[in-house]
């Protein structure tokens, strides 16, 4: 008999700041009987439920379970800062580029059918524009390295035929009323999302169509003749094939061992702005930054029902057991305050609300862990870094390889070399940690 268990189940560290400033969400039920399902899919994040919803597409009459371990939108991908993006957005380069224009070519071709199938949802559902905002975003830098960053990458975009501009520091101080920057690339083609509604009203518009289930961690799963049995703590469900779309837990059960990087990132959410307070800051309304250096910081102002607000997002860990501490919450805490007030000296005032960790998994060549794992088992899981584009784009995949053996999607992430293994421990975890400091610190004022 072939068996897998999990090691470990999903721990978050924090309140997810974007579902903490929503209304309070509508519970879907826990599964509490046993089931029976052509597909059962573990995980509700963007690659579980784009899965769900793709082969809902390609066959309404599948009998699908989707389980999440916890509330939708309370774990990861709720915790995400919500820039969907199309462009080369290369975590371990200098300034975002990839490694070649025709690469790059592809990339965005594929990123734009995750933006177009994420757009659906948005329509289908009715997000506000507030929650789904197809306004682009500026890389912004602070430092004169920063700044050469900004031209090599806008002369990238050159080469690629994409439209992009480039804003001196008075223009990004009109935009921001921060005087920190100075310099922005501003690229039209990202959408700014509030992953916590989205990811609500994805879960709530497809309860309506499979079997959705929270609060429902799963514990493991086992061959029994033909088929799958999974089991949750309460309940199992005989499944004929099963997709994991767990991400970086993907190795709790026992895939990857040694493959997979387990990064924490950080985030906080300040109160609601007030008025005076928006009137001291200035710019607009709404404006998204990703950092010059990919180490560096991102920020975000938003609008509408859940106030004047401004998230920051700043500190990497690399953590072996898929979960960070509070302490580390609260000291890098710390050095977030300390950025904010570099970048808004005049709102020494503004307080955070909540502040929250959450877990990305990569691969030390960008490689996903995509495909057929075990015969009726499939993986959907490491988005490097990259979680709501490449999440919805692996989800999509996976289903068009389970229905249809294959698609331009799967094949790109098929095509992708196998993920090299990870030193041993503590030494995996001393270098990363060390190098991640070193980014960070070289990074500097971005």
């Amino acid at each position: 008999m072939t068996r897998f268990e999990t090691k470990r189940l999903p721990r978050q560290t924090g309140p997810a700041g974007w579902n903490a400033i929503l209304p309070p969400q509508t519970p879907l039920p826990e599964l509490d009987k046993d089931l029976t399902a052509d597909i059962t899919i573990v995980g509700g994040g963007f690659a579980g439920l784009s899965a769900a919803r793709r082969l809902h597409q390609l066959d309404p009459s599948l009998k699908v379970i989707l389980l999440e371990a916890g509330r939708f939108a309370d774990g990861s991908a709720g915790r995400n800062s919500g820039f969907m993006i199309d462009l080369p957005h290369d975590l371990a380069s200098d300034n975002y580029a990839g490694e070649g224009l025709e690469e790059d070519r592809a990339a965005i071709a594929l990123n734009r059918k995750a933006i177009a199938f994420a757009t659906e949802v948005a329509g289908e559902c009715e997000l506000p524009q507030e929650m789904f905002d197809p306004c682009g975003k500026y890389n912004a830098a602070a430092t004169k390295a920063g700044d050469a960053h900004n031209r090599a990458f806008a002369e990238h975009l050159r080469k690629l035929g994409e439209p992009h501009t480039l804003y001196d520091q008075q223009q990004m101080h009109e935009i921001t009323g921060s005087p920190h920057y100075t310099s922005g690339l501003y690229a039209p083609g990202t959408v700014m999302i509030q992953p916590a509604a989205y990811v609500r009203a994805l879960s709530a518009q497809l309860a309506d169509q499979i079997d959705v289930f929270e609060n429902s961690p799963v514990t493991s799963f086992e061959k029994q003749d033909t088929s799958w049995v999974v089991k949750t703590t309460k309940a199992k469900v005989k499944t004929g094939r099963i997709i994991l779309a767990n991400n970086g837990h993907l190795e709790s059960f026992g895939f990857y061992q040694r493959q997979l990087m387990h990064i924490c990132l950080y985030a906080s959410i300040s109160a609601p702005l007030t008025e005076a307070q928006i009137k001291t800051l200035g710019g607009q309304s709404r404006w998204s930054v990703t950092p010059a250096d990919p180490m560096g910081t991102s920020v975000r102002r938003i609008s509408g029902s859940y106030g004047d607000r401004i998230l920051i997002r700043n500190g990497t860990s690399f953590h072996p057991t898929i979960e960070t501490s509070p302490m580390r919450l609260r000291n890098v805490g710390w050095v977030q305050d300390r950025k904010f007030m570099e970048r808004f000296p005049h709102l020494s005032d503004v307080k955070m609300e909540h502040r929250w960790a959450g877990m990305l998994c990569l691969s030390r060549n960008g490689s996903a862990a995509f495909g057929e794992l075990e015969d009726g088992v499939f993986s959907a899981c490491c988005q490097n870094g990259l979680g709501i584009a490449r999440g919805t784009l692996q989800g999509m995949g996976i289903a068009e390889l389970v229905m249809q053996g294959g698609s331009e999607i799967a094949s790109h992430f098929l095509g992708q070399p196998d993920l090299p293994r990870l030193p041993p421990e503590p030494f995996a975890s001393l270098g990363a940690n060390s190098y991640l400091i070193w980014k960070e610190w070289r990074s500097g004022k971005e």
